[in-house]
């Protein structure tokens, strides 16, 4: 039998936008391999313990073909022979919740349901994990990703895994979120092994608001003072070679920094700059005169 994947989970959806979000941690290497299942507009399922991971396409499935949360996770538990062992919690696309916790998961597991969402987790170091989570979640601020993370350090501050840290991913779905709208995936990051995994994932996320997140851009005008303040950063990164004070070569220069830190996409044409881009940029100038 494979190791239990000892973990904690939230399940949920945005009740602003409709997406779906599955945020899990575990001590156990690369979790956000196992645990969570996601389609847009349909569910998410989080599956662990000593995981089914059918319960994932066959969830999504059933989810689909009009039956709720519930239903569905009772169809699941109900045909799989080692139900005892399993742990999951699914959320629809209408936000029903539903959470299981088999009778033969390790101490301590269960689950805690919410208008929205539901949290889960085994090999706990005791229930105030996930009413930690599940008291956090929906009243943490920020962006759905930045609720989904709060929950998880909410657990983890409140004991988390009993056998420690190693990985954390963060996975929500919208319709034609992700790259070029090709597939669901907004967000999709995985933390496989490292020493403070909800630390690395949280910059991972920031990371993703940086380079995909351009709708929410934080535009600023684009003046002489900040035009002067662009120049000096690319001399100073060789990448303008003389100090100019003329727009055109200043954007020239810019626009091949922005490309090399894949920021293109963050460049504007109105005389604006994105805040985004202005800090990175600064950001580089000061690492490179730190070596």
């Amino acid at each position: 039998m494979q190791p239990p994947v000892n973990t904690f989970s939230i399940v949920a959806r945005d009740a602003e936008t409709g997406d779906l979000g599955v945020a899990v941690a575990s001590k156990f290497l690369a979790v956000g391999a196992v645990v969570p299942w996601l389609r847009a507009g349909v569910g998410a399922v989080a599956t662990q313990a000593h995981a089914n991971v059918t319960y994932g396409p066959d969830g999504l499935a059933m989810i689909e073909s009009g039956l709720t949360a519930q239903e569905t996770l009772d169809r699941l538990v109900a045909a799989d022979a080692e139900r005892d062992l399993r742990q999951a919690g699914l959320v629809d696309t209408h936000g029903n919740a539903a959470t299981w916790t088999g009778t033969g998961c390790s101490d301590w597991a269960g689950g805690r349901t919410g208008e929205g969402f539901c949290c889960q987790g085994n090999i706990l170091t005791g229930p105030e994990v996930v009413d930690a989570m599940a008291e956090t979640y929906p009243t943490a601020t920020g962006t759905f990703a930045e609720q989904l993370l709060a929950a998880l350090d909410a657990g983890q501050a409140a004991g988390g895994d009993s056998r420690g840290q190693q990985s954390a991913a963060l996975v929500i779905v919208r319709a034609a979120g992700g790259y070029g709208g090709g597939n669901d995936r907004w967000i999709d990051l995985r933390v496989d092994d490292h020493t403070a995994p909800l630390a690395e994932l949280r910059r991972l996320v920031s990371l993703h608001r940086v380079y995909f997140d351009i709708d929410n851009a934080d535009l600023l005008p684009l003046d002489d003072e900040r035009l002067a303040t662009i120049a000096g950063h690319l001399h100073r990164l060789g990448v303008l070679t003389d100090l100019e004070t003329e727009p055109a070569p200043i954007l020239t220069a810019l626009e091949r920094w922005a490309g090399r830190e894949n920021l293109e996409e963050r460049l504007r044409s109105d005389n604006q700059i994105d805040r985004v881009v202005l800090e990175m940029l600064g950001d580089a100038v000061t690492n490179a005169e730190s070596r």
